[in-house]
Parts: C-alpha cells; sequence; structure tokens
C-alpha cells in the first residue's frame, strides 16, 4: 500500500463518506456485507447528490444502487486504474501540486498509464471503452472523491499490487488527507482490524513491529519477561526473525514434501498440532487439502461457541477436541472497527453452561504448558501489582506497550468514557461534545498520548496534530535514487513547529527537529526512537511542537523492495486468456514464501486451463450469512433464508450445458476437486462466469457429512464449500488466497 499502514485499515471512516462527492468501489458489495455502514453511502447521495460508481464481476445489490456500473473480469483491476490515470493524466485531471510535494514516484506511474490506451484497457478487463471514460471524468472532476475496496480487490496473487494500485489513483487526484476522500477499506468481520493490529499474523509482532532482535528485546521487556527465557522458547535463535505459516496455508506445513506437494521450510518437521480459536477454517481456500491436513495431524482442537466444521470434515477419528467457548456478549473488552476506532464492550451474562471465554481457555493452556506466569506478567507492571484485572489490565498493557501506531490513549478507562457517552459524538465527524469535546469517537488511531484526541483522518495535514492530523510516515530513509522522500516545503501539519518534510523523531533527532533542549533527566529516560520510547516523552514532545512522531515523508507510489516496483498488471494463475498470460505472465516462482515454496508463474503455464476450464469462478458473502457460517446456519431463522447451497448462474450459460433452474450441477477445478449444487438461473453473473457463496460446509464433493456433527449440534442448513473448487494461487507478498479469479467447469449433474 502507499504508505499506509495495515494491509486494509481505513484511511477516513464511514460517517466520512458523508463528505464525498463521488464513490468508487472496487471489489466491495457493502449493501450486502456492511449493511449499516451502507446507509452512509446512501445519505452522500442524497446530501451532496454523490455518484456511486462500481467495479465488479457481478451485479450486486450494491451496483443496484450506482450511477455507474462496470461489469469487470476479475483479476483486471489494475488495467482499469491505469486507463482511468491515462484519461487523467493526458486530461491534467491530476493534482500536480500534491503529487509534487507529497508524492514519490509518480513519474513512473505516469509512463505505465501510457501502456494502457482505452482501446487495450477494453479489451483486458472486458468493460466498454466509453464507460470507462464516463467514469473516469466524473470521478476525477468531482472531488473529494472516496475510494472503498474489500476483499474482491485483495484475494488474488497480485492483490498487494491492486491495493497499491488504488491509493496511487487516490494521491494523483489529491484525494488523500481530506474530508469525503481517502482510501476505506471495509474489513469483513467484527474486530479484524483489531486481530490484525494485535498481529494475528505470522510475520511481525503485535503493533506491526518487525521481527528484529530489537523488537523483542522491546516487547520483552513490555511483557515484563526474561529476553533469554524467550529466545529459548525456540529451536534456535535464528528463528525469532523467521515469518511463520499463514492461516491460507498452515495446511502446507502438515502436507509440505508428500509427492506433488510444496515443499516446505520449518526445520525438518513438519507441523503436528492444530489450535483453532475463534476462526471459521472451511472458510479458507483448497478446503480438500484442509481435510487432508487436519486428517494427518496428531492433535486439532477447536474453540467455538459451535461447532467448528473443521472437527466435521475431517476422518480423523483420535484426538480431535471440540471446546465451547463463550461469545462475545459473555466477555468485556476492546474491540477495533474498520475506521481503526475503539470501542469497549461490556459483559451481558457470564459464560454459561460449561463454555469459558477465550482468554480462560489460553490462560489454562498456558498453565498447562508452563509458561503462565510469563504470559500474565505484562498485566502486572503498573503500581507493581501481584494481580491483574481482566480486561483492564490487558488493555492497559496494550496501550502502554503499542507505539507504532500509536495506542498510547487507548487506556481502558478512557474507552469505558466513550462507551457510555457515545451519544456526545457527531455521526459524520466523529468529533465529541459536552463532557467528550476535543476526542472523536473510539480515538481512532494513532493517539498518540492518553491526552490525544485520536486521528479521525489519516495524513490530513489541513489540521494539527494535536487535532489528529499528520504527514505521511517516513519509515523508508530520507532519499532514494538521489530523491528527497521527505514532504516538500511547506506541507507539513497545521501549527507545525517545522513547516516542512522530517524525519521520524528520535533521541538523536528530537531536539534538532523540534527546536527544544531537554533537560538531563529527559535524556536519561527517553527512549530510543519514537517507537520503543516508554516514556513517552517523544510524543508529549511532539505534541506540544505540532510534529507527527513518525515524520513526515512522502507517499510512496513506487515500492523498491517489492517484486514489482511499481503495479503491474498478471494474469491470475488460471485465467480465461490463454493469450494474455503470455503477454503479462505471473510472477516467478517464490522459494521459502511464509515456509512454503509457491507456485505462481509455472503454475500458470503449466497448461492451457482456459481450455479446460473455461468458466471464471467468483465468490462471495450473503447478507444473512457469515464467513464459514457456523454460528448463522445454527440458527433456524437465518438458516431458513437460504438454506441450501446454491450457484448463480446465467441462464444462457445454463442452457448450454443442458442445465435447468433449481437442478443439481457440477462445479470442477483446476485442482481436481468438484461441488454438487443447486443452479440458481441469475442475470447478475455474464455467459463467462458463475458465483458461488463461500458459507456452506457440511457437505463434501457430493457426499453429507451430517452423521458426524455430535447429537444436537448439526446446523440447520449444510451444502457445499464453495472454497473445495476455489483455485490454488496465492498473493507474492501476503500470500492471501486468489479466491475472486480463479475458473471452472460446469456440468449437469
Amino acid at each position: 500500500m502507499a504508505n499506509t499502514w495495515g494491509y486494509g485499515a481505513m484511511t477516513n471512516s464511514l460517517g466520512d463518506i458523508q463528505n464525498s462527492k463521488a464513490i468508487i468501489i472496487f471489489g466491495a458489495n457493502p449493501a450486502v456485507n456492511h449493511p449499516v455502514g451502507f446507509q452512509h453511502f446512501l445519505k452522500a447521495k442524497e446530501r451532496n447528490n454523490a455518484k456511486i460508481i462500481v467495479v465488479d464481476p457481478r451485479f450486486t445489490k450494491t451496483a443496484a444502487k450506482a450511477d455507474y456500473y462496470a461489469q469487470i473480469r476479475p483479476g483486471t483491476d489494475i488495467p482499469f486504474m491505469y486507463g482511468m490515470l491515462n484519461i487523467i493524466f493526458e486530461n491534467g485531471w491530476h493534482n500536480e501540486d500534491f503529487i509534487k510535494d507529497r508524492v514519490y514516484g509518480m513519474e513512473d506511474i505516469m509512463k505505465e498509464a501510457k501502456n494502457w490506451p482505452i482501446e487495450r484497457v477494453a479489451d483486458v478487463t472486458g468493460v466498454k471503452a466509453d464507460l470507462i471514460v464516463q467514469i473516469t471524468k466524473h470521478y476525477a472532476q468531482n472531488t473529494p472523491g472516496t475510494l472503498i475496496w474489500a476483499m474482491g480487490l485483495t484475494q488474488h496473487t497480485n492483490g498487494s499490487s491492486n491495493t497499491r494500485m488504488a491509493p496511487i489513483l487516490q494521491l494523483a487526484l489529491g484525494n488523500m488527507g481530506v474530508e469525503g476522500g481517502g482510501c476505506n477499506i471495509l474489513r469483513g468481520h467484527d474486530n479484524v482490524q483489531g486481530a490484525t493490529d494485535m498481529c494475528c499474523l505470522s510475520h511481525t509482532l503485535p503493533g506491526y513491529y518487525g521481527l528484529s532482535e530489537g523488537s523483542w528485546k522491546y516487547f520483552a521487556k513490555m511483557w515484563n519477561v526474561d529476553f533469554d527465557w524467550l529466545q529459548g522458547r525456540f529451536k534456535d535463535p535464528s528463528w525469532m526473525g523467521k515469518k511463520g505459516f499463514t492461516l491460507a496455508r498452515w495446511w502446507a506445513g502438515v502436507l509440505g514434501g508428500n509427492p506433488g506437494e510444496d515443499a516446505i521450510h520449518n526445520a525438518g518437521t513438519r507441523l503436528k498440532a492444530l489450535f483453532v480459536m475463534g476462526n471459521g477454517i472451511t472458510s479458507t481456500a483448497q478446503t480438500k487439502k484442509v481435510k487432508e491436513a487436519l486428517d494427518n495431524l496428531d492433535i486439532a482442537v477447536f474453540c467455538d461457541p459451535f461447532v467448528n466444521e473443521g472437527a466435521i470434515i475431517t476422518d480423523k477419528q483420535d484426538d480431535v477436541y471440540i471446546l465451547p467457548a463463550a461469545t462475545q456478549f459473555e466477555t468485556a473488552g476492546s474491540v477495533t472497527a474498520t475506521n481503526r476506532s475503539a470501542q469497549w464492550r461490556s459483559e451481558v451474562v457470564k459464560p454459561m453452561y460449561e463454555s469459558k471465554a477465550d482468554q480462560d481457555i489460553m490462560f489454562e493452556l498456558a498453565k498447562r504448558l508452563g509458561f503462565y506466569e510469563q504470559l500474565t506478567a505484562g498485566m502486572k507492571v503498573r503500581e507493581n501489582k501481584t494481580n491483574y484485572n481482566w480486561p483492564e489490565d490487558a488493555t492497559d498493557e496494550i496501550a502502554r506497550t503499542i507505539k507504532t501506531i500509536g495506542l498510547t490513549g487507548w487506556t481502558a478507562k478512557r474507552l469505558k468514557e466513550h462507551q457510555e457517552n457515545w451519544h456526545m459524538f457527531d455521526e459524520v465527524s466523529g468529533r465529541g461534545y459536552g463532557d467528550m469535546t476535543g476526542e472523536y469517537y473510539g480515538l481512532p488511531w494513532p493517539c498518540w498520548t492518553e491526552k490525544h484526541s485520536g486521528s479521525p483522518l489519516l495524513y490530513n495535514i489541513n489540521r494539527s496534530v494535536a487535532e489528529g492530523g499528520m504527514g505521511f510516515r517516513n519509515r523508508f530513509g530520507l532519499e532514494h535514487d538521489g530523491q528527497d522522500l521527505l514532504a516538500g516545503k511547506g506541507s507539513a501539519p497545521k501549527d507545525s513547529a517545522n513547516k516542512d518534510g522530517y524525519p521520524e523523531i528520535t533521541k538523536d533527532n528530537i531536539e534538532k527537529v523540534l527546536g527544544i533542549t531537554l533537560t538531563e533527566d529527559e535524556k536519561k529516560r527517553i527512549g530510543k526512537n519514537w517507537k520503543v520510547d516508554t516514556s513517552n516523552i517523544i510524543a508529549e514532545k511532539c505534541m506540544e511542537r505540532g510534529i507527527a512522531p513518525y515524520g513526515n515523508a512522502k507517499a510512496r507510489a513506487k515500492v523498491w523492495t517489492f517484486a514489482d516496483q511499481i503495479p503491474l498488471h498478471r494474469e491470475p494463475l488460471h485465467s480465461p486468456r490463454t493469450d494474455l498470460t503470455k503477454k503479462y505472465p505471473s510472477f516467478a516462482d517464490k522459494k521459502d514464501h511464509y515456509r512454503v515454496d509457491t507456485r505462481y508463474v509455472s503454475e500458470q503455464s503449466k497448461q492451457d486451463w482456459a481450455k479446460d476450464f473455461p468458466v471464471n469462478l467468483v465468490t462471495g458473502r450473503l447478507v444473512n450469512l457469515n464467513g464459514a457460517g457456523m454460528e448463522n446456519r445454527a440458527s433456524k431463522y437465518l438458516a431458513k433464508l437460504t438454506p441450501e447451497m446454491f450457484c448463480d448462474i446465467n441462464p444462457d450459460l445454463a442452457g448450454r450445458h443442458g442445465i435447468r433452474d433449481g437442478s443439481m450441477m457440477w462445479i470442477h477445478s483446476p485442482q481436481g476437486t468438484k461441488i454438487k449444487v443447486k443452479a440458481k438461473y441469475s442475470y447478475s453473473v455474464s455467459e463467462d462466469r458463475v458465483f458461488l457463496p463461500f458459507h456452506f460446509a457440511g457437505v463434501m464433493e457430493g457426499e453429507s457429512l451430517l452423521h458426524k456433527y455430535p447429537e444436537g449440534t448439526a446446523p440447520y442448513a449444510i451444502g457445499e464449500s464453495a472454497n473445495t473448487v476455489t483455485n490454488y494461487g496465492y498473493d507474492i507478498v501476503t500470500q492471501i488466497p486468489e479466491t475472486k479469479g480463479g475458473l471452472c467447469r460446469i456440468e449437469r449433474a
């Protein structure tokens, strides 16, 4: 992404969309997936006459509300956006001053955009040229414009390039750091942003701290544990700095090295145990591989309020455990929304029956593994406590530790006050009044100090830092290829003591950059840099001087550490356009990608996939279900709305295969898997693609697994998992699966 922080954190907020004059949506369906948040889109139409533009392979309920709808071919978002940029640059609709002062590498983007004349874009994307021109003209000439995306943009082998391309489009138009603008990424589930911030990932520590020795030592200090003890938990010190397996390919850690499987790099051993907590594992791509891995584990444990269907799809008979976990209503603590704001939740009832809250399950496990004292030590730091109060002390531990994204202000006390006074905040701006004056609802990060307002709008230099203003983060050095990477003159946040660009603040440069003199006591207590300054002197001094602790630099349109320095179009691994795979091939195969050798161009060129699998496969959500659908299909009311798995298919495509509306059909994948589902005629999909919801499980390749559910636990609806037929393919940076651009073959059952 162009200098933003989480893989998908909103720069603005849902409420701020009401300030937009134009809204463009790539690969997202908020009318279905975010129905409460979608009210802000509709209010923008009512109040600002904002036009909604939807770019999606399927005519969705969101598209039904759109003023412009482009039915794009899956996996061609980059050509579409380059086509827009080519028109924008040719007509001089770009924001030259913004680019000059606040963006690095845009000249490379301008050069690549020339390779995408409108006729080529139309051919590659499948969208008519005149429609692309209309969309571009309207979006470019009606600012501020906001850009929305979700998994339709990310779940591709080049998804990371897609999520760089979208901010680049916004940077070119000067739509970043302004009300009604920005990149507003819609996270799919409750607290996904919080889980990401707390590093439910395998390649960083919480708060996106890297896996360097310095970071580990900082966390050892903040966790109040001995660093040598922590290091001793690893096979050897080198493994502290290595990425682990991802959720998308954990199964490769079990199967790696088997005939036909990708090799793994895991210190000469395979994964033997799996502990799943609150994750619908059947929502992972390639369900047959998940099943095979589960079958070959020594032990599998599933913690969930409902039966996790990972325990159902496996044939493993022994050492499979289902632990009843409490729901969110039986727990308390903070969650983080898609706009980076926190919300406190109170416990409604105590955990019912034999269920336990997640933390209690983890604490019991830690006791038996022998590190409970170390796990809980960080919660006892303040006031030399001998015990802790959950969840308040855990929340405060996070606040005092996570400086990188500015969680210092997120104390339990402040978050509780926001919960109790939620009515004192404006719906659109998030600005508080009454007792909440000077704060924004949920204290959206970065919230630099315990008195900071929170930052509702990233990269806004029209506000002071104390009011949430900031430039782009300086994290890639001061220059590259002889060009200055700091922001241009006069492009610092309002009321800043330094009016120009400046580096991230450290112990060594704070006096020079801020124009201050530290006392001897402050010099002794101050940390090495703003990310590890436990005294918080750096942040406090920065607030006084109107300086963002992380610096003020240019956003990177060009990322020299990535496989593609600027985003480039690369056809999906299984593309319906074999002619284009030769012109726009995938990446070179990547060795040791999160411990797994991963195929790219070798898979793409293995055979003419389009010949045997000519139909595009698109997956997505239904409004009444969510993710793997375990809890939703356990509700008879929700299940009644969609009681069975189905496939949306264009009547003309169905007719060519003799498939009638309501009849059963087979869908086959390039990986040799298949599912049997009911055909549902729909013109929402064109003749070259089909749509599957991904919420079902309990049937595998035509065989019911209903008999495997423990007595009384079967959901009201079961069905084939769409992920049984989603294709092999993983993003080159994040390893997110390519579920939105695959192929399939269909036939009458």
